[in-house]
């Protein structure tokens, strides 16, 4: 197992508390002595432990990120990080111990740890990658169903021709003149807490401490270059438009060593010409003819996975809506459907035959009613809806 406590949990070295926790549980439940099969589990579980610690003290991770793992290591078996936080003859206002009462000479030994000195430097750590953006469209059909669908983004990728190291292989170095091949630049103020150095990534070199005679022509000394990559993408059943799957590790190359950022892919989801969609419920307009809303019938409606029977109770009026259970779009990874609402449109006929006509007179002198031919009886219907 990796000695860096990053990699001992397996998570970003930008992973939120949240994310810490989560990967500690799951790697503590992996590598439990009473339940792991490794020959190696107990030590491997000391060492889940230990990077938990470590990581979710906002202090203690500070000073790791800054000094690195060996260094801190170092530190702590000194007692740098437990003096303060217990014992009596250590100095209660330093949360980082010391020797001695006095702040000064504590404060500005554990600000020299973290900040200034030899060991790593401090462009050289590594660091994870960029997360990278784009889109993809699919159809409402390819929503319900799931799909694995390819999508073609142009990305930064590590320079094949120097490995990512931004010259050719060979090339004569030299030390930075500016750092002194430390990778930082320092600026120490004396405060009334003891001296204190500030250190930032050195400009010229980048935090690699050296300067290289030549660059590499293919990425001209950047070490990634911009290519274009097809990528195979699964799309959950019940995706929603607007939403955002993530590729991991398919972002820009991570830095020194570190892991490559990852893929963020929204996606949008095509207008349908049948349903209206409202989270998994979809909507659907119905045609049903006049004869069919008064006496009742069995009509056809279409769903995203093919057609259904619905029964049209007699006297249904116009944008009445009727519910079909579980026809709806699924729940994104859980289980289940959503409904279909299905609102009725009675539809009436723009020109009629002799027959209907007669039988349609008939029906409303039948109700009492008195109609006017010239305006039609359909054309009271319409008006009257």
């Amino acid at each position: 197992m990796s000695e860096d406590f990053y990699d001992v949990l397996g998570v970003s070295r930008d992973a939120s508390e949240d994310e810490i926790q989560e990967a500690y549980r799951e790697k503590a439940t992996q590598y439990h002595p009473d339940v792991s099969d490794d020959p190696n589990a107990e030590e491997k579980f000391k060492r889940v432990k230990k990077a938990k610690e470590v990581l979710t003290d906002e202090e203690k991770r500070q000073a790791y990120d800054q000094m690195g793992h060996d260094r801190f290591e170092q530190a702590e078996k000194r007692g740098g990080f437990d003096g303060g936080r217990g014992g009596a003859g250590a100095g209660q206002g330093n949360p980082f111990g010391g020797a001695g009462g006095g702040m000064g000479g504590g404060m500005g030994d554990i600000f020299e740890q973290f900040f200034g000195g030899g060991g790593q430097r401090g462009g050289s750590r590594p660091r994870q990658g960029a997360d990278l953006r784009t889109t993809m469209t699919i159809d409402l059909e390819e929503a319900y169903h799931g799909a694995e669908k390819q999508v073609t983004v142009r990305r930064p990728e590590r320079c094949d021709t120097c490995n990512g190291e931004g010259h050719p292989p060979g090339t004569d170095a030299r030390t930075c003149p500016e750092c002194n091949g430390q990778g930082q630049v320092t600026q120490v103020q004396q405060t009334p807490f003891g001296r204190v150095q500030q250190s930032r990534t050195c400009p010229r070199c980048e935090g690699q401490g050296e300067l290289y005679e030549e660059t590499c022509s293919d990425c001209g000394g950047d070490g990634v270059v911009q290519r274009e990559a097809t990528l195979s993408v699964e799309v959950p059943a019940g995706i929603q438009d607007g939403q955002t799957l993530q590729m991991d590790g398919e972002g820009a190359p991570g830095e020194n060593g570190g892991p490559n950022g990852d893929m963020l892919i929204e996606v949008s989801v095509r207008d349908h010409p049948e349903f209206e969609r409202d989270g998994a419920d979809l909507h659907h307009r119905a045609a049903v003819s006049f004869p069919q809303a008064v006496f009742g019938d069995t009509v056809e409606i279409p769903t995203v996975d093919g057609s259904v029977e619905m029964d049209v109770p007699a006297g249904t009026q116009s944008g009445e809506t009727f519910r079909l259970q579980g026809k709806g779009m699924p729940h994104l990874r859980r289980r289940g459907h959503g409904d279909l609402y299905v609102k009725a449109q009675v539809v009436t006929p723009e020109s009629l035959n002799d027959d209907q006509r007669e039988a349609l007179e008939a029906f409303a002198e039948a109700g009492g009613e008195e109609v006017d031919v010239e305006q039609g009886f359909f054309e009271k219907i319409k008006n009257s809806f």
